[in-house]
């Protein structure tokens, strides 16, 4: 998944891969890769444009530039925003425990194989953007006994993992989801680290091919089932509908024995889980589809019904066609549920967070935080942002609100790049920054409160 490529501040694009890429970017003649208004495509009814279709896609991204001293996010009157912690590796997803510590999962994909000469540019691309960056494969513990924001203690407190991402925590049961299989880890309260050997629950559909590397996860309120985010093994189907088995959907997997069944399916990449407070439903976030023109498809916030299916790969958006996959799947399209709430296209929504804290101003006190990573395919760029999409009685109920913007700078290179998010226990939003390789924090504005510096 090319919308989730992280960008290192050294990488530098080959010649040849920008001969390649420039090439890319011609498409087919008479296709137009600048994108309409993406306000358009954010809520219940977006605005879907005729499909384009391109011989290679255009590419464009930013150009990773790095945090410069004493740069930060900028975010709206009210609300103040400091590193919590910097000097990761790629940090992609966060979780906060029952006392309080932040863990931070440092992470990256698998390497893939080459199959196709398409697979040599992204390769490329992937290189300049950074997802060939240092792979961690560890998850960091922070902790904040002061409450201050500032924590005083970092220790490594799982090591040795297989491109992580999903963490839950039941009693004293720590589930990881690495992109293999979910492991678990007894925990003990207050522990700062994990020396023990992880007991494999069940395998999660993984390489030698592994398109959409990241799991998340999630527990039920009981403690008795986990969700898991497994996505898609191509862009559409490319690598065959045999490299499918299973993916696209979200599983609901049985905590005492290990067995799953699929709770929803055709949700092309489901990177963020959560159960939304007042209605006690489940609700994803999804990276849509690429390769159809500059806005196609919106990615997405949704209730996630069990049973459902949600299009991919045969159509999008309820029954929106996509010409690309044969044979076509009729029967299956007119079951095609349509998602909520379109965040607009390509705006790789890879983090989400309903909000039940107290701390941030009331009109963030019912809703959801999505981190759009960013797109890599379109004109002008989409996402790199944080947003919140506020609810009223369980259901998105107006137009999403930039909340952390920044990333980008004046000539769009890319400063960071908002993944994962969470809730840490004083209240505060928290955001991995896997080009910044930093942990933000965003709280209120408290007059005369000091500047605060990252550990």
């Amino acid at each position: 998944m090319m919308h989730a490529l992280g960008i290192s501040r050294t990488a530098k694009l080959p010649r040849l891969a920008a001969i390649v890429v420039a090439f890319a970017g011609l498409g087919l003649a008479g296709c137009d890769d600048h994108g309409g208004d993406p306000k358009v495509q954010i809520g219940a009814n977006p605005v879907l444009p005729k499909l384009q279709q391109y011989l290679m896609p255009p590419i464009r991204i930013a150009k990773a530039v790095g945090w410069g001293n004493d740069e930060t996010p900028a975010v709206p009157q009210g609300l103040q925003v400091h590193a919590l912690a910097t000097g990761f590796e790629h940090p992609r997803s966060l979780y906060v425990l029952p006392n309080g510590d932040v863990l931070v999962v440092e992470s990256n994909g698998p390497k893939a194989p080459i199959s196709r000469p398409k697979d040599i540019i992204t390769g490329w691309v992937q290189s300049f953007a950074g997802a060939k960056a240092k792979d961690a494969n560890r998850i960091t513990l922070l902790r904040d006994t002061k409450g201050d924001g500032v924590p005083e203690l970092r220790t490594v407190f799982l090591d040795h993992l297989n491109s992580p991402f999903g963490v839950a925590l039941i009693g004293h049961d720590l589930y990881v989801a690495n992109t293999d299989a979910i492991v678990r880890y007894p925990y003990q309260d207050g522990q700062t680290s994990i020396t023990a050997a992880g007991t494999k629950l069940t395998d999660l559909p993984g390489g030698p091919i592994d398109h959409h590397w990241t799991k998340a996860l999630l527990a039920s309120p009981d403690g008795s089932k986990l969700y898991v985010g497994v996505g898609s093994n191509s862009n559409i189907t490319e690598n065959g509908i045999g490299a499918e088995y299973e993916r696209a959907a979200i599983w609901e997997v049985d905590r005492a024995s290990g067995a799953h069944r699929i709770f929803a399916s055709g949700i092309r990449n489901p990177t963020g889980l959560q159960w939304e407070p007042e209605t006690g439903k489940l609700w994803a976030i999804a990276n849509e589809r690429d390769e159809i023109g500059p806005d196609l498809v919106p990615d997405y916030l949704t209730s996630v019904r069990d049973g459902a299916f949600y299009g991919w790969p045969y159509s999008y958006y309820g029954q929106h066609l996509d010409p690309r996959v044969e044979p076509q799947r009729p029967d299956l399209v007119a079951t095609a549920t349509v998602p909520d709430y379109a965040l607009s296209s390509h705006v790789a929504p890879l983090g989400v967070a309903m909000y039940t804290g107290t701390d941030l101003p009331a009109n963030y006190r019912s809703g959801a935080f999505v981190g759009e990573h960013g797109s890599w395919d379109r004109t002008p760029l989409n996402g790199y942002k944080v947003v919140f999409v506020p609810f009223s009685g369980g259901r998105p109920s107006g137009p999403a609100q930039d909340v952390v913007t920044g990333f980008l700078d004046a000539n769009d290179h890319a400063r960071g790049r908002p993944v994962g998010l969470a809730v840490d226990r004083s209240g505060g939003l928290l955001i991995a920054d896997d080009v910044g390789n930093t942990v933000w924090r965003v709280s209120s504005l408290k007059p005369g409160s000091p500047p605060k510096r990252a550990s």
